[in-house]
């Protein structure tokens, strides 16, 4: 569906995107995190070409947008859809006539108009809204405008640079069900550029992980969670799985104290209990949770086994055996 090819973006001296290459599958969510800096956002601009990239190349549908004239992308453009942080709707204009503005200079009748107005509103959950102005709507009842507005002329992507950062968790949540919802039923590709990794979690199929100008990890988020490459990447999931023990509870222990990571099939198994049951020790729970990442679960425990040093050893096998993810955190004190 779109193909990133070597992009490189500079700003007089300063390299933005640093020779990128990606590949965006037709009607998937594809996020793309970083902090600040980490070129993103200017990535993001150069899919539609509000930037155009420096060296490399932009194909959509197998179309290359880098080499188009300024009025063929301006043509193009109409195929992709873009939401933004701060809204940027206009002020002095109803919720109708923000999201009928660009149907309007793309040439469609009053009455084609009318008729996509009022099917968006509603798909937004926006139809008491349409004599609204801005200043009358909440933050995540503008957002849902700027959703309707970039869906206004059937696009096949929609862009979405940090679209849920100026709201608040349960507005949130909300305006990502809403895009999921829009991306199930539209078949709609979305790329989401975000600097929280809770929004890959919640929404993303894949993502690509940013870092001064580059993609420094990519793959399926299920992926990222479970088994993160990088350091940058285990830093953003460690945002949303924080296992983080007090150092107290790092000394003094009994028996070591190891982490199991869940993956799949294991996280719905008894593995702790037939361990107990098999081998004499006891586990003491110091910290454990389980997620859904698209439908899978992932879980991640924190135990300390207690007893003999062969059956600890022969326990710590065994969940090994059936997780493949044991780790020892910290030995007999």
């Amino acid at each position: 569906m779109i193909d990133i090819r070597q992009v490189t973006k500079c700003y007089n001296h300063v390299t933005a995107v640093d020779a990128v290459t990606l590949t965006i599958r037709q009607g998937e969510i594809f996020g793309i995190i970083g902090y600040s800096g980490a070129g993103k956002s200017t990535l993001l601009r150069c899919l539609n070409l509000l930037e155009r990239p420096t060296e490399g190349n932009i194909l959509m549908d197998g179309k290359d947008l880098t080499a188009l004239s300024d009025k063929e992308v301006r043509k193009e453009r109409q195929k992709v859809g873009m939401i933004f942080q701060h809204f940027h709707l206009i002020s002095s204009k109803t919720v109708f006539e923000n999201v009928a503005f660009s149907m309007k200079a793309a040439g469609k009748t009053k009455e084609e108009i009318k008729i996509r107005v009022q099917e968006l509103l509603k798909m937004v959950g926006l139809s008491d809204r349409s004599g609204h102005y801005p200043a009358q709507l909440s933050g995540g009842q503008k957002q849902r405008v700027g959703i309707a507005r970039a869906l206004a002329n059937d696009p096949k992507v929609l862009l979405c640079d940090e679209a849920t950062s100026a709201l608040d968790p349960t507005t949130t949540k909300s305006i990502l069900n809403l895009l999921k919802e829009i991306n199930r039923k539209l078949g709609i590709t979305i790329v989401l550029i975000t600097h929280e990794m809770e929004v890959v979690q919640n929404i993303c199929h894949r993502v690509a992980v940013m870092e001064k100008g580059k993609v420094v990890e990519l793959a399926d988020v299920y992926d990222i969670f479970a088994n993160p490459k990088t350091a940058l990447s285990k830093q953003f999931v460690q945002t949303v799985h924080s296992l983080e023990l007090p150092e107290r509870l790092l000394t003094g222990r009994k028996g070591p104290i190891v982490q199991i990571t869940f993956q799949g099939g294991s996280a719905e198994e008894a593995v702790i209990s037939e361990t107990l049951r098999q081998f004499n020790v006891n586990a003491n729970i110091l910290h454990g949770q389980i997620s859904y990442i698209q439908d899978q679960p992932l879980g991640t425990l924190i135990i300390e086994l207690i007893g003999s040093h062969t059956e600890v050893q022969q326990a710590m096998d065994y969940i090994t055996e059936r997780t493949n993810r044991l780790e020892v955190l910290a030995g007999v004190a």
